[in-house]
């Protein structure tokens, strides 16, 4: 077990804002669109940063913000994401550079679409990558429980159903997302939920790293990344991860609160690993469905070798449901 010292400056459940970058004047930024690997009919025609107008600030993330832009000619809005980088940054750029190298293979209905990535120059002391997005009108699943406390089975239903979805198609381009949080999950106008941020995403080759197991935000993180002596020697792919934070945004939709500690409270990386490594999986209110109860415990598992796979759940009677409601 890796010792709870050496994990002390994990992110915690609830992240400070960082510093608000100022203003962004587009048409002055010397920039060059890097290729993306398809361009369909619904990709813009947008060569440089100058062809957009910046409407607002739509948040701030870890080591980015994100503008509501709008295309000057055709008036067309999408969302731009800019990650600023300095010099001694250098783990940020490679984090930066490595979600530019996985959105250049990705084109799914269940991910947001990201268009271009545009390049300020990482050869001098100070850049910016600026990643063109797909604008999502309904914000994120965090946005939407801040708004209703809670979600009905009915809605979280066909939100599994898409994200599954997405984790399939991420997963056979071997690509694990290991942020999986109601934050990363949008929605747009038709009310379709799309995953985003590949910031701590990797694509893999075999076993992933015990260097690799912090990566994204701790409360979401499934045992074993952890414990990475756990996996050792069994050839643990990274995909159960993502399996398992999927069922815990879920709980947390149905019942208005992060499920593994008690509302209201804000736990640090120890309490957190406590409550994720051995405390027994929460309690589900009764007023679940079996279907639904049965679904979040065969993704909160904590052996991720017994963890329920993303194409067992795609065919659970949980997600059944939405295929004969549809």
């Amino acid at each position: 077990m890796v010792l709870v010292r050496e994990r002390r400056r994990q992110e915690a459940l609830r992240l400070p804002l960082p510093i608000r970058i100022p203003a962004l004047q587009f048409q002055q930024w010397n920039t060059h669109a890097l290729p993306m690997s398809s361009n369909g009919p619904e990709s813009p025609k947008i060569e440089s940063l100058s062809d957009l107008e910046k409407l607002e600030v739509l948040g701030h993330g870890s080591g980015g913000t994100v503008y509501k832009v709008q295309h000057n000619r055709n008036s067309s809005v999408y969302a731009l994401k800019v990650i600023r980088f300095e010099q001694e940054s250098v783990g940020f750029l490679k984090q930066a550079i490595s979600e530019a190298e996985i959105l250049k293979q990705v084109d799914s209905e269940f991910v947001v679409k990201c268009y271009r990535v545009f390049d300020s120059g990482r050869d001098s002391e100070k850049g910016d990558l600026c990643f063109l997005m797909e604008y999502m009108e309904g914000g994120s699943l965090n946005d939407l429980l801040r708004c209703h406390g809670r979600l009905p089975e009915n809605v979280l239903i066909g939100m599994a159903k898409r994200v599954l979805e997405g984790l399939k198609y991420l997963h056979g381009l071997h690509i694990v997302h290991r942020d999986i949080k109601p934050s990363n999950l949008l929605i747009n106008a038709q009310g379709d939920v799309k995953i985003a941020d590949f910031g701590v995403s990797r694509m893999i080759a075999g076993t992933l790293d015990a260097s690799d197991s912090c990566q994204g935000t701790c409360a979401y993180m499934s045992p074993e990344r952890f414990n990475s002596d756990n996996r050792m020697g069994s050839r643990c792919d990274g995909f159960p991860g993502d399996v398992w934070a999927l069922g815990l945004a879920l709980l947390e939709c149905y019942m208005g609160h992060f499920p593994l500690i008690a509302p209201g409270k804000k736990p640090d990386w120890a309490t957190l690993m406590c409550a994720i490594c051995f405390v027994e999986p929460p309690e589900i209110p009764k007023t679940a469905s079996p279907e639904f109860r049965s679904f979040i415990y065969r993704c909160l598992e904590k052996d991720w070798r017994m963890r329920a796979t993303v194409t067992e759940l795609l065919s659970h009677p949980f997600v059944i449901k939405y295929n004969s409601s549809a």
